[in-house]
């Protein structure tokens, strides 16, 4: 691999363990591997801004790999805001459908910022249903328990004035995400413990004290490069602004691809309306993977 250039005395003592990711993890990415990117607007919006799907490619640019974002704002482990106009289980379905035809090797799983708005009294429903997704995810693929890869990723801080009373509460959480990754021998990726350092000096992360800023993104990109064995040089937003743009490019593709405008037309209730439009939808798998040659053969190209 080329280098560039508010909890428990327990809760906290296995932060303090865990949080630069589990010792004993398998490599994070491999030559050949399928990525699905799966969680909430962090996820969602990483489509759009691109800094850390750019970074992974990049610190691996031996690897034949191959990206896809399932982000959706707003997602829960209970895929709450997936139904549509249909009950949050029929999305959970659809997701798993949907993992299931992408055939990944590594599963990205970042969630529990929406969850910890319910406090303590919704831990201990949280950690259940990520162990769940986990083992559901593994069905879905048809694969044994040691088959699907997965790497998981803590929320980021909040920011602003409501932010120690949030990140007390989102830090409990986080200790949850640390103890399923420690169980299931995972890779961590550790934003919330390590977001700040990343970042600029005098710099904030996000937009609104919730959503990542590209400052933001472009340092939780450094962090998912670290934990998966990779360095980026200072100067690296700068010098991958093509490899960039080329990766926002394929996940526009990929967006239209699994989520057309006007899907209620096409795959949902009025299906009966529009639903023989749905033969063109597997025509953008030619121009996304396409777009994702362009993506690795830039990569490589990086000094």
């Amino acid at each position: 691999m080329r280098a560039f250039g508010g909890c428990t005395l327990v809760g906290l003592i296995v932060a303090s363990c865990l949080s630069g990711g589990a010792a004993w993890a398998e490599p994070c990415l491999r030559d050949g591997d399928r990525v699905v990117l799966l969680g909430d607007t962090f996820i969602e919006r990483e489509g759009e801004q691109g800094f850390i799907e750019t970074a992974l490619v990049a610190t691996h640019p031996t690897a034949s790999l191959t990206f896809r974002n399932l982000g959706w704002s707003g997602d829960t482990v209970w895929a709450d805001s997936r139904g549509v106009f249909d009950p949050p289980a029929k999305g959970y379905a659809r997701m798993l459908a949907l993992v299931k035809e992408l055939s990944p090797t590594v599963i990205f799983l970042a969630y529990g910022r929406n969850e910890s708005f319910r406090g303590p009294a919704g831990l201990a429903a949280f950690r259940d249903q990520l162990s769940t997704l986990c083992e559901d995810l593994r069905a879905a693929t048809g694969a044994g328990a040691s088959a699907t890869r997965l790497v998981f990723v803590t929320p980021h801080p909040f920011e602003g004035v409501d932010a120690a009373h949030r990140n007390a509460a989102l830090a409990d959480y986080c200790v949850a995400i640390r103890m399923i990754a420690a169980d299931q021998k995972a890779t961590l990726v550790d934003l919330f413990a390590k977001l700040a350092a990343e970042l600029p000096a005098e710099s904030s992360a996000t937009e609104n004290g919730v959503h990542l800023s590209a400052t933001g993104y472009a340092a939780a990109a450094r962090v998912f490069a670290a934990a998966c064995g990779g360095e980026l040089p200072a100067d690296f937003a700068i010098r991958s602004a093509v490899v960039r743009q080329l990766v926002i490019d394929k996940n526009r593709l990929f967006f239209h691809r699994w989520r057309p405008a006007n899907e209620t037309y096409i795959f949902l209730f009025r299906k009966h309306e529009q639903g023989n439009n749905a033969v063109e939808i597997p025509q953008f798998d030619p121009l996304v993977e396409a777009a994702e040659a362009k993506v690795r053969a830039a990569a490589r190209a990086l000094p």
